[in-house]
């Protein structure tokens, strides 16, 4: 076995499949990916997937014969056939049962996927802001200073970003790659400016336009959160199962 994952194992075979495909397919798109990458991340991938095979059976999802006959049939429509399918499944190392064994369970994590990331709302709590970025602290905080005197803050977000003004719209805790921002952005009230808030980015200095208990999540948002329930609910799961690699 490559894993055992609460007393279920994941094979050498199947690994060993999934690991040429990645490697295939980095290959194909001109990524460099070092061996040890690759193994990493493939093994982690079955790890998850196991995971949430394991999730839907304590949901009560079972994948049934008819249902993965019919993922069979779309499969072997799609490869070109059954000799087709069977030929992929010898050159990777699969058995019939084993190589449906394994569909199976992609088919159940698909679906404990599609149930986690459907408990992330189409409405969350959300600010509306607007920024000034500089790359210069002193010169970051003399701006600040000529906010605090009176100078509007719409007419220096559109000098320093003539484009965008420094608009960044609508989001949710959880969805900038700042978390900072967000943090004093969600403790300000609408029309409050903040300090210079320091980051890798630069320095910034936000002001709240808007906020929204329950404002529309756009579509980008709403995967970003998605993203970050699936991440969260597997980290949970990992913590509190039993886990043996034997790479």
């Amino acid at each position: 076995m490559a894993a055992i994952v609460n007393n279920e194992g994941i094979t050498v075979t199947e690994y060993q499949a999934e690991l040429d495909r990645f490697q295939a397919a980095q290959t194909a798109l001109g990524n460099g990916v070092t061996p040890e990458e690759a193994s990493q991340r493939v093994i982690n991938d079955l790890i998850d997937q196991m995971l949430l095979a394991q999730g839907a059976r304590v949901a009560g999802f079972e994948v049934n014969d008819a249902v993965l006959q019919l993922r069979l049939d779309a499969l072997t429509e799609k490869v070109g056939g059954v000799d087709a399918l069977a030929a992929w499944q010898s050159a990777h190392g699969y058995t019939s049962d084993t190589f449906r064994e394994t569909l199976r369970r992609a088919i159940a994590a698909a679906w404990m996927r599609d149930q986690v990331i459907a408990e992330v709302p189409m409405t969350i709590a959300q600010v509306h802001v607007q920024q000034i970025l500089l790359y210069n602290e002193d010169k970051a905080h003399k701006v600040l200073e000529q906010i605090q005197s009176g100078a509007e803050f719409e007419a220096l977000a559109s000098m320093y970003d003539p484009l965008t003004r420094g608009d960044l719209g609508w989001f949710p805790q959880g969805y900038l790659l700042e978390p900072r921002i967000e943090e004093v952005a969600f403790s300000l009230q609408p029309g409050q400016i903040s300090d210079v808030i320091v980051t890798d980015v630069g320095y910034h200095i936000i002001k709240v336009l808007e906020s929204d208990p329950q404002h529309p999540l756009s579509p980008d948002a709403r995967l970003t959160l998605q993203n970050l329930a699936l991440r969260d609910w597997l980290r949970q799961k990992r913590l509190q199962s039993m886990i043996v690699l034997s790479l």
